[in-house]
């Protein structure tokens, strides 16, 4: 999905890591919550508080999630799922990665 109808955006965004991961949050009708993102190059790591769906809109990405021993590949139009109360790691390569992500109910 690539357009929302019906939300509230906040227009401050969340900046990370100097500003190489910038987000918006998007609040729905129904009470549930997105951010939508661009990660730029480089490895960075997040600690989750709910579950999260991560759906790449655009670019790609290598994902560790806490307690996995492998790395996933993410392509665009593909998307990983993390645990509430973990970690993940992601890397982007080259170029940049866009990304929603859906925080899921606990």
């Amino acid at each position: 999905m690539k357009s929302f109808t019906n939300v509230t955006v906040d227009s401050l965004a969340n900046i990370y890591f100097d500003g190489r991961v910038i987000s918006h949050s998007v609040h729905f009708p129904d009470g549930t919550k997105k951010t939508l993102g661009i990660i730029f190059p480089g490895t960075y790591r997040f600690t989750t508080g709910a579950p999260e769906i991560m759906e790449i809109i655009d670019g790609t990405c290598e994902v560790s999630i806490d307690d996995s021993t492998s790395t996933k590949f993410v392509p665009t139009d593909e998307s990983f799922e993390v645990p509430g109360d973990s970690a993940f790691t992601i890397t982007v390569n080259s170029g940049y990665c866009q990304y929603i992500c859906s925080f899921l109910p606990a």
